[in-house]
C-alpha cells in the first residue's frame, strides 16, 4: 500500500471515530427515494446501474477497476456499492473514480477519492448498500468512467453482475490511485459490488429503466461497444431534439424470470422480488420498459413448480404494474420476441408467447406498448427472428437487431 493510501486510511478512521454519518441503504428500501443528494431539494437521476445477483468470486488484497458508461450528463456524482446478495460484511479499503483514457488507464491527473460519510475505508453490512458522498466530477452522456475498488478481503462470495459485456481490470494489492494500467494484468467481463452511478443532471428530469432478461442485458452484443438496446435508446434520447430529458439504465439479467427464482444463482431472483429495488429504487425513476417472460416460457416454469400458463404470466405482469403505479411510475409493456430454432421453442411455447403478446398489446393494463415482436420477426415466418437481426442462436439479437429494438420505442411514450 502506498504512503498516500496509508495516510488516507488513518485520516478516515479518525473521522469515522468522530461519528460522521454514513448512508447505509437496506436492500428493501428504494435506493433513491429519488434523492438523498447534496440538499434535500436536489433531484438526481441514475446515470448507470446494473442489476446485481449472488454467486460471484471471492477477492483478497485486490483492486478492481470497472467501467461505468454514463447515459446522461450531470455533476456531483455518487457511487453505490452493493453487498445485497452477500452473507458477510464487505470491507472496501479505498475507492477512486476518474474518466477513462483507454483500457485501465484513467485520464492523467483526474482521479478523485470517493468517501462514504466523509470516511474511507467503509464497511458495507451484509444484505445492504452504501451510497457515497457527492464527488465533484462533471460527466457527459456516453462518457466512460473508471471506478476502482480496493478489497483487502477475503470478501467471500461477491455480489456481482456476471455478464457485463464490458471489461473489468484486476490488480494485486492497492492500486486505486494508479494513473497507469501497468499493475492491471488480469481482466474479466463482470462487475463486482459496483451497483450504480447517479448525478445531479444537467437537463434530464427522470430515469428510464429497461427491465428484463439477457436480451436487455445485451447478450451477444459486442463487448465494450455499448450496443445493447438500452444503450442505443440512451443515445436516441441524448441526440434530441432539444436538451436530454431522460437517462436510461439497464436492469437486465441473463436467464431471469418473471415468476420464479432461477436455480443458477447468478441469474437472479424473480422479477417479482427484484422489481422494487432494481427498477423502482432507481434515482429519479419515471418510466420502466418491461420485456421479460421468455425464460418462464422456455423453461415451462410456472408458480410452485407447476406448468406455466399464459394467465400465470399475465398475473405476474399485473403485479409489477401495480407496484409501478403505487410508486407513480409509468410502465411500458414490450412484447416477447420470436424463438423458432432456439432450444426454447415448442409449439406449446409458441402458443403461450402469442397469447401473452396478445394480452400485452390489447389488455390495456400497461401505460403503453412497444411491439418488439412485430419489429424483430421474420415476415416470412412470424415464429422466427428476422435473419438480419439474429445473432445466430435464434433468440438474441445482434448489434443491428439491438439498434432496431431501440428505434422501435416511441419516445412519446416516455415521461419527459
Amino acid at each position: 500500500m502506498s504512503p498516500n493510501h496509508r495516510r488516507r486510511g488513518l485520516r478516515s478512521l479518525a473521522a469515522a471515530a468522530a461519528g460522521l454519518a454514513l448512508t447505509i441503504v437496506p436492500y428493501s428500501a428504494a435506493r433513491a427515494s429519488s434523492t438523498a443528494a447534496t440538499s434535500s431539494t436536489t433531484a438526481r437521476v441514475s446515470a448507470w446501474s446494473p442489476a446485481m445477483t449472488t454467486g460471484g468470486p471471492s477477492f483478497t488484497d485486490q483492486t478492481l477497476r470497472m467501467v461505468a458508461h454514463t447515459s446522461v450528463a450531470g455533476s456531483n456524482l455518487r457511487i453505490t456499492l452493493s453487498n445485497r446478495y452477500s452473507s458477510t460484511p464487505l470491507v472496501v479499503g479505498a475507492v477512486d473514480v476518474a474518466p477513462q483514457d483507454s483500457g485501465a488507464t484513467p485520464v492523467r491527473g483526474t482521479t478523485q477519492n470517493v468517501r462514504f460519510g466523509q470516511s474511507i475505508p467503509v464497511t458495507v453490512p451484509a444484505g445492504q448498500e452504501v451510497v457515497s458522498d457527492p464527488v465533484p466530477i462533471t460527466v457527459t452522456a456516453g462518457e466512460n468512467l473508471l471506478v476502482s475498488l480496493y478489497l483487502p478481503g477475503p470478501t467471500g462470495t461477491s455480489t456481482w453482475h456476471s455478464d457485463a459485456f464490458d471489461t473489468t481490470y484486476q490488480a494485486s494489492g492497492d492500486h486505486t490511485g494508479d494513473d497507469t494500467a501497468a499493475a492491471f494484468g488480469t481482466t474479466s467481463t463482470s462487475w463486482y459490488y459496483l451497483a450504480g452511478v447517479d448525478v445531479v443532471p444537467a437537463t434530464a428530469k427522470g430515469t428510464v429503466v429497461a427491465f428484463g432478461d439477457s436480451i436487455t442485458d445485451g447478450y451477444h452484443s459486442s463487448t465494450g461497444t455499448y450496443t445493447r438496446w438500452p444503450d442505443f435508446l440512451a443515445r436516441r434520447l441524448a441526440a434530441g431534439p432539444g436538451p436530454q430529458q431522460l437517462s436510461v439504465v439497464d436492469a437486465g439479467i441473463g436467464g431471469n424470470r418473471v415468476l420464479t427464482d432461477v436455480p443458477n444463482l447468478w441469474q437472479g431472483v424473480s422479477a417479482l422480488k427484484r422489481f422494487g429495488h432494481d427498477a423502482l429504487g432507481q434515482p429519479g425513476v419515471s418510466d420502466v420498459i418491461l420485456m421479460e417472460g421468455i425464460n418462464d416460457i422456455g423453461n415451462n416454469a410456472g408458480p410452485n413448480g407447476a406448468p406455466l400458463t399464459a394467465q400465470d404470466l399475465i398475473d405476474g405482469y399485473r403485479a409489477l404494474i401495480s407496484q409501478a403505479h403505487a410508486a407513480h411510475v409509468r410502465i411500458i409493456g414490450a412484447t416477447l420476441m420470436p424463438i423458432l430454432g432456439n432450444g426454447y421453442y415448442t409449439p406449446a411455447a409458441e402458443e403461450l408467447r402469442q397469447s401473452v403478446n396478445q394480452w400485452i398489446r390489447t389488455g390495456g393494463a400497461f401505460d403503453g406498448v412497444v411491439d418488439f415482436d412485430a419489429t424483430m420477426r421474420d415476415l416470412n415466418n412470424i415464429a422466427a427472428l428476422n435473419p438480419v437481426y439474429d445473432s445466430g442462436d435464434h433468440i438474441h439479437p445482434n448489434d443491428l437487431g439491438m439498434q432496431a429494438m431501440a428505434n422501435a420505442v416511441d419516445l412519446r411514450l416516455l415521461r419527459s
